[in-house]
């Protein structure tokens, strides 16, 4: 029997995945219209705004930080998986890009053994060593389909673990808001300093687009709080792969895309090292450092 804030937990972090691969679809959708910069503008500024709103009670004290440094470089980092990860949905299908992205939790499992001294035993190598053959399975290098783009999720998986692993150190004495209002402000005003440089304008329905997608995205990032205050992060965790049902979902019914057979047995193998090591790691009853996503989010994307 699943206890009642365990239950509120998993129906918020399906509900946070919802929207933020929702918000993946229409950032798609901008970058197509526009340019992948307009996307990421468009992103950050409505997402500070509503977190600005949010936390309008809570100033000045929000704006306090212990660790202005790792701040910059967290935030940084989050740019940087954001910008790749919305660079290559331009060119890939959401499901094959969502998927690639998935590995990031075990480059979070890999990057806290490395960096944080955490321990990396046999079961946590076998489970990044399977995510990592489950992305080449989905890339397929040396054939045809193999395109350059498909390295861009890498990437932003590479740049979200060590968002993950900067967040979890200063998580250990800062509040949440405050982190999460320093990485939307950070990629505001980058972009905004920038924007006479990959300025389009766009149509009215994509500035409906653009307007929506900051709420879109900070409903998602509301919802991932929630989920991980109301529920362990364990319990949360596995359902944090639902996101590639509603990304393949989101591909299919606005761009008519459907991963290929390789494709599902590359996301099903990602999937799978991940829910591998969440599963020993919980039934072993220690932290689970894995699957468990990073509080608080942007992206996750």
């Amino acid at each position: 029997m699943i206890a009642a804030d365990n239950r509120r937990g998993i129906l918020l972090m399906i509900g946070a995945l919802f929207f933020l691969s929702a918000m993946d679809a229409v950032a798609k959708r901008i970058s197509i219209e526009t340019n992948t910069a307009m996307a990421l503008w468009a992103r950050y500024l409505g997402q500070t705004l509503i977190v600005a709103a949010i936390c309008l009670p809570r100033m000045p004290g929000v704006l306090f930080t212990r660790h202005p440094r790792l701040q910059v470089l967290r935030s940084m980092m989050m740019f940087g998986a954001t910008g790749f990860f919305f660079t290559a949905i331009t060119y890939l299908g959401l499901a094959e890009a969502t998927a690639l992205m998935e590995v990031s939790p075990v480059l979070i499992t890999l990057g806290g053994a490395l960096l944080l001294g955490e321990r990396l035993g046999p079961r946590r190598v076998l489970g990044i060593a399977a995510a990592l053959i489950g992305a080449l399975i989905v890339i397929r290098p040396g054939t045809a389909v193999f395109t350059p783009a498909a390295l861009l999720p890498l990437a932003a998986a590479i740049c979200y673990a060590g968002y993950a692993l900067t967040t979890r150190f200063v998580g250990r004495n800062e509040d949440a808001w405050t982190s999460l209002f320093y990485t939307a402000i950070f990629g505001a005003i980058v972009l905004s300093a920038a924007l006479p440089l990959f300025w389009v304008r766009p149509g009215a329905g994509t500035v409906g687009l653009m307007l929506a997608i900051g709420f879109i995205g900070a409903a998602g990032q509301l919802l991932l709080i929630r989920a991980l205050q109301a529920a362990e992060a364990g319990v949360v965790a596995p359902f944090g792969y639902s996101g590639l049902l509603f990304a393949t979902f989101w591909g299919w019914l606005v761009f008519s895309e459907l991963p290929d057979g390789a494709t599902v047995i590359g996301m099903a193998v990602i999937a799978g090292a991940g829910l591998y090591v969440w599963y020993r790691e919980t039934r072993a009853g220690a932290p689970v450092a894995v699957a468990a996503p990073a509080p608080p989010a942007p992206f996750r994307d």
